[in-house]
């Protein structure tokens, strides 16, 4: 059986192998889109050389990095923090880790013409905001203007719907702002896996990321029916606006496509109304989001974890730091409320496997929704390596950020991974990975059109920060329903 090709560089929850994550609403074989390629024989003998070169790298040590800003993360409390996709004019910076609160270009990738499914003048765009009006959308019930903004800071989900009562429950609890039960499931978009939210537009749009829920255009074509799609997977999957889209779940439907807009929740690349979603098979109101930004999320997540089922889970939308009394929300990678107990990272022997792994994809395809062996996105490289060494990663970018502390630049090792913000319609989501390979050099599979490479390593604008996976921590992200 041929694998199913999985989304993912960026958005999309945790699947590989496994089926129960996201409730798939579909059972099917998708044939995976072929790349086939001429494999000389420098490539045969490429496993070898990265071997020994990779050996090389973890017996000589680190290459110390320059001292630079991301050492301040020991240095005591930050002073500020990068704002949530949500927040509403209360962002501010801060200078541990090195993270930017600037959205970036993928590093290594060249300047190219404006995609063709880009806003022109014609169309109606906030920021980067894609949406032209569908001609059904005059004739839906109207979603009324923006009234605020809401902070989406954690996220429940289980297999079936969870009972009405537990929304009200932790609503009750401490520090919540705001919840709302949503329609969570896997579907296809023209063959391949991804997440979607079944939603009510007028009352999901406050959580959206800001420049995704300012868009007036693009939540009136979801009420009308159709379906928002995140700004990667359009530009990656080179969707388009005024092409439908084959949506497979329960049935298969042509949707129209409603914009271009990432919601910034971890992992959702799509967004449709509740009434699509019934279509389609998702389960009813089988998670809730939830606004907390004044809350300590790790303290939080516990009080909800007695709330709800055993097959429910509870995952953090955002890293939080702690700044003396105030919690601080960012934008940046590495998991909340992780401790050294949940360490260590990778041991030698992982990390050699692990890196010589990755290096022996040079050269090979980027695909978006890639999971190898021959052809990869960003995240599916990072899963697939990692799965050589015996380490289970989840599937995405967004959730491999949280499978170990944040680390500064100072302590840098080879296979920590780099995060980076390259959306700008949801600037704090994180929304590419690369490997640290040593010597100031990053491996990387970049976007469509190019090859897995190795490239300068990028601190600059769109740096989420580096991470250093610890095993234990995840396969328990991977292992999670709400990934």
């Amino acid at each position: 059986m041929p694998p199913v090709a999985e989304s993912g560089c960026c958005i999309g929850f945790p699947a590989g192998l496994r089926s129960g994550i996201i409730p798939k609403s579909v059972v099917g074989i998708v044939a995976k889109r072929k790349g086939p390629r001429l494999r000389s024989l420098a490539r045969r003998l490429l496993p070898v050389i990265a071997f020994f070169l990779v050996l090389g790298l973890v017996l000589a040590g680190v290459v110390r990095q320059p001292q630079s800003q991301l050492a301040a993360q020991h240095r005591g409390p930050g002073v500020s923090a990068v704002g949530s996709a949500g927040a509403a004019g209360k962002a501010s910076t801060r200078t541990t880790a090195g993270v930017s609160q600037l959205v970036g270009a993928i590093p290594g990738v060249p300047a190219g013409p404006a995609d063709p499914w880009q806003p022109t003048t014609a169309w109606s765009a906030t920021t980067a905001i894609a949406a032209k009006p569908l001609p059904t959308s005059s004739g839906g019930s109207a979603v009324p203007p923006l009234r605020r903004l809401l902070q989406a800071d954690l996220l429940v989900v289980a297999p079936g719907p969870l009972a009405a009562r537990l929304a009200a429950s932790i609503r009750r609890l401490g520090g919540v702002v705001a919840v709302l039960a949503v329609d969570a499931g896997r579907i296809q978009v023209n063959g391949v896996f991804v997440n979607v939210l079944g939603v009510d537009p007028s009352a999901f749009r406050p959580f959206a990321a800001r420049p995704t829920a300012r868009s007036a255009a693009l939540w009136q074509n979801v009420a009308a029916g159709g379906m928002a799609i995140s700004y990667t997977m359009g530009r990656q999957d080179k969707l388009s606006l005024t092409k439908p889209a084959k949506v497979t779940g329960a049935r298969t439907m042509m949707l129209p496509v409603a914009g271009f807009g990432t919601v910034g929740i971890g992992g959702v690349d799509a967004v449709v109304s509740e009434a699509v979603a019934r279509s389609l098979g998702l389960p009813a109101g089988n998670a809730i989001v939830i606004s907390a930004p004044h809350a300590n999320l790790a303290t939080l997540m516990v009080k909800i974890k007695t709330l709800i089922p055993a097959h429910a889970a509870v995952a953090a939308l955002v890293t939080q730091t702690i700044a003396g009394s105030t919690e601080v929300v960012t934008g940046a990678a590495g998991g909340v409320g992780l401790t050294a107990s949940q360490g260590p990272g990778l041991n030698g022997t992982e990390l050699v496997t692990f890196l010589a792994a990755a290096r022996s994809r040079i050269g090979m395809p980027y695909v978006w929704g890639g999971n190898g062996p021959t052809e990869f996105d960003c995240s599916g490289l990072v899963q697939w390596s990692m799965a050589q060494a015996g380490i289970v990663m989840p599937r995405v970018a967004a959730d491999q950020a949280r499978t170990g502390p944040l680390v500064p630049l100072s302590e840098l090792q080879p296979g920590d991974l780099l995060f980076y913000h390259t959306d700008p319609t949801a600037p704090s989501y994180i929304s590419h990975v690369a490997i640290y390979i040593g010597g100031g050099l990053m491996l990387q599979a970049p976007e469509p059109g190019m090859d897995v490479q190795v490239v300068a390593a990028d601190f600059g604008a769109g740096f989420a920060g580096a991470v250093r996976v610890y095993p234990r921590v995840a396969a328990a992200v991977a292992g999670s329903p709400a990934g």
